[in-house]
């Protein structure tokens, strides 16, 4: 079986962070959101990974590079421009071949990986293997209609769904799929639509089934979801530490929960509420930080207060005595207050950014 992973697109609902990062780069708990799929697949024993990728783009190449690393072998496969998932089956024919594969789009989290789905995939000897979770604004996905355990029909986004299920961004399929993407017909906004294919496959008496997630699953395409990803991310940690291991966390900090703490990071009189993820290189100095937050490399919070937030590497806060909550911050940003007229912060800011509050 191979993988096929998507990581193109233009991310318009998480600018201005994307103005400068492809979104499958945002970290989630300090690893970029893509490395997530691609561990799933590893351990799913998925080697042969195919990562579409937008036309000219080198920034995802030059990170995950051909895979050694990840214990996977990477494959690179342009997409001249956003055209539909179907679209995007379409141009990995000849990467797929005749073989079983996996689709995943790189921006959906899960937990307890893909291997349960690849299995009931096998054991049903299906053509199309969906994953469906319930969700409160199915208008937003591919929704199937259910009629005695089985789909019977397959609507992109409709206005009056049909089911409370969304189709998740985990797809498995036989060769037979590319006969589907290769006979439907754009739709009104010019793309190939995934369920337009999967409608196929029912008109042609393919066998489609289908698995419920019962852990969390998360399609991180609004800022607010790639901040709740961050957090149940953070509550499953396996990896522990604790911070008296370090010679640079000085004794009159109060740690709370559970946290990952990086290399040549200092502490000092502050308070750490976990989960918490602190990567290498960040000072931390009479400031609360916690629950939920992932600090990223070289980052300094001087005298401030943060929680529920996704840091980027080498930001900076100075004097923040309000709580800065649910904030999305780039690479790079130094944030100062200097009077005390907010409650509570909510901040999404790009890149390089210098703000001063107050």
């Amino acid at each position: 079986m191979k993988g096929l992973l998507t990581a193109g697109g233009h991310g318009t609902r998480l600018r201005p962070i994307t103005h400068t990062k492809n979104k499958h780069l945002i970290p989630i708990a300090n690893q970029p959101m893509l490395s997530y799929a691609i561990d799933y697949m590893r351990k799913a024993q998925i080697i042969d990974i195919g990562i579409i990728i937008n036309e000219n783009d080198k920034e995802i190449e030059n990170i995950f590079g051909n895979g050694k690393q990840y214990g996977v072998n990477l494959t690179y496969i342009h997409q001249n421009s956003p055209l539909g998932l179907a679209h995007v089956i379409k141009i990995s024919e000849d990467f797929i071949g005749k073989d079983k594969f996996l689709f995943y789009l790189g921006d959906n989290i899960l937990v307890g990986g893909v291997n349960r789905f690849i299995d009931e995939f096998n054991k049903l000897k299906s053509n199309c293997h969906l994953v469906l979770s319930k969700v409160n604004d199915p208008e937003r996905f591919g929704v199937p209609e259910i009629k005695n355990n089985k789909i019977i029909s397959i609507s992109e986004k409709p206005k009056n769904p049909k089911s409370d299920y969304a189709i998740t961004g985990i797809y498995l399929y036989d060769s037979s799929i590319f006969e589907a993407v290769n006979n439907i017909k754009p739709s009104e906004r010019g793309e190939l639509e995934i369920s337009d294919a999967h409608q196929y496959l029912l008109e042609k008496n393919k066998k489609i089934t289908f698995s419920e997630i019962t852990g969390w699953w998360k399609d991180t395409g609004k800022p607010s979801d790639l901040i709740e990803a961050n957090k149940l991310v953070l509550k499953n940690m396996v990896k522990k530490k604790n911070f008296d291991y370090y010679d640079k966390v000085e004794f009159n900090n109060k740690i709370n929960g559970k946290i990952i703490y990086g290399k040549d990071s200092i502490i000092k009189k502050s308070i750490i509420n976990g989960p918490v993820i602190i990567g290498n290189n960040v000072v931390i100095e009479n400031s609360t930080v916690g629950p939920n937050v992932s600090l990223s490399n070289n980052c300094k919070v001087i005298n401030s207060r943060i929680e529920d937030s996704i840091v980027m590497s080498g930001t900076s806060f100075l004097n923040i005595k309000k709580t800065i909550k649910n904030s999305l911050l780039g690479n790079n940003i130094q944030i100062n207050q200097k009077n005390e007229f907010f409650n509570e912060i909510n901040l999404i800011i790009g890149d390089q950014g210098k703000i001063e509050i107050g």
